[in-house]
């Protein structure tokens, strides 16, 4: 199964290329974000990044590849129930991407007020 992880460009490529990735919010959440499906990527990433400066890429992940464990679980808080989110359960990795896993790195365009574009 493909996976995608949303990761601020610098942070991507300024980790060690030889060594499993982890993502720099791992330490103050004990877990890698993702998600499934790309039209919930882009609501995560206008929800929350819109206003982060820079260009992210999405890594595509296939977690056949992770040695960590990946559980499937509900955002917390449960959002409403007419929430675009609410009744999605999201991969999270409970440890390093090993680079293998890492299928592909697709840098994700944005629009000049920092709106997330996916088409």
């Amino acid at each position: 199964m493909i996976i995608l992880h949303l990761v601020a460009r610098t942070e991507f490529e300024a980790a060690p290329a030889d060594r499993p990735f982890l993502a720099a919010h791992y330490a103050t959440d004990g877990f890698i974000h993702c998600t499934t499906e790309w039209a919930v990527l882009r609501h995560v990433a206008n929800s929350v990044y819109r206003e982060a400066p820079g260009d992210f890429v999405v890594l595509e992940l296939d977690t056949e590849r992770i040695t960590s464990e990946v559980k499937f679980e509900p955002p917390f808080p449960p959002p409403p129930p007419d929430h675009p989110l609410a009744g999605h359960l999201f991969p999270h990795i409970f440890g390093p991407i090993d680079r293998a896993a890492i299928t592909m790195v697709r840098p994700i365009k944005r629009e000049p007020d920092g709106t997330f574009v996916i088409e």
